[in-house]
């Protein structure tokens, strides 16, 4: 089992450096991988309404016997923006989990034409103070709207779960995050379907520590104070994605490996792009 290291968010709750994406674990077989995520070391689980697989995130949990080591996340969609709508779609996931708490509860999409997502915030803010929550943060926002809902609300957001790898290191929201001491969490850490792990810069620098073009990346984001989700079922490979822990890339790597940069893959810039 690979021990990940942990890290304080600005509420004082602990998270961990890396955890596990599950967007399309579903049935038996997705209870089965976050099982073995979870024996493998893995303690933060990363759900959504809209990945439609709470239920089995909630029963691996379950399947665990370790919930108290465990952070599962999970996401308010855009259709349940509001106060009232977000309240109603936090019982709606904790029914779905089988769990008593959420213990990261984010907003998946700010969907700014719908303006709705202050009072998405407050209601967040309002279950983590009745105990149903435990940290509140967002996904996919923006320096402008992170200093709005930090303005408005009184409350920073504790995480920020972003679009980010080699193509895309997000450098001027990653600085905004540590000014503001917001944890960054990367989605689609591997930039899957790209050529990223066959880039030269990548293969060479994995030759050179003896390790995977998937473990540079993953370090990568380490080093950069980003905890990464990468999405498997495959048991070797998620240990494989989570022994980053034993090597450092230099400074000069982690620059090589930024300057990949070519800007965003999937057309998700949060100022246009809404789900709901």
């Amino acid at each position: 089992m690979v021990t990940i290291p942990t890290v304080t968010l600005n509420d004082g709750s602990e998270f961990a450096a890396l955890g596990l994406g599950t967007y399309n674990l579903r049935g038996a077989e997705g209870v089965d991988a976050i099982v073995a995520a979870v024996d493998s070391g893995y303690r933060v689980i990363d759900t959504a309404v809209n990945y439609e697989n709470e239920a089995e995130v909630g029963e691996a949990v379950r399947r665990t016997g370790i919930r108290d080591q465990l952070i599962v996340t999970t996401k308010v969609p855009g259709r349940d923006h509001g106060f009232d709508e977000t309240v109603r779609s936090a019982q709606g996931s904790l029914q779905r989990l089988g769990l008593e708490k959420i213990d990261l509860y984010l907003i998946h999409w700010p969907n700014p034409s719908v303006g709705k997502y202050v009072e998405t915030f407050r209601a967040m803010i309002a279950l983590r103070d009745e105990g149903q929550v435990g940290s509140v943060g967002v996904s996919n926002f923006t320096e402008p709207m992170l200093a709005r809902l930090i303005d408005e609300t009184g409350v920073t957001p504790a995480v920020n779960q972003v679009e980010m790898h080699p193509y895309f290191p997000q450098a001027a929201l990653r600085a905004f995050h540590t000014e503001r001491g917001i944890r960054t969490e990367s989605w689609s850490p591997l930039a899957r379907r790209t050529e990223l792990l066959a880039e030269q810069v990548v293969t060479d620098i994995a030759a050179a520590h003896e390790v995977t073009p998937t473990q540079v990346v993953l370090r990568w984001h380490v080093q950069l104070g980003s905890t990464p989700i990468p999405k498997s079922a495959d048991p070797q490979r998620q240990r494989e994605n989570a022994d980053v822990f034993g090597f450092s890339l230099t400074d000069a790597e982690v620059a090589a490996l930024s300057g990949l940069e070519r800007g965003r893959l999937w057309d998700g810039d949060p100022d246009t792009h809404e789900e709901m």
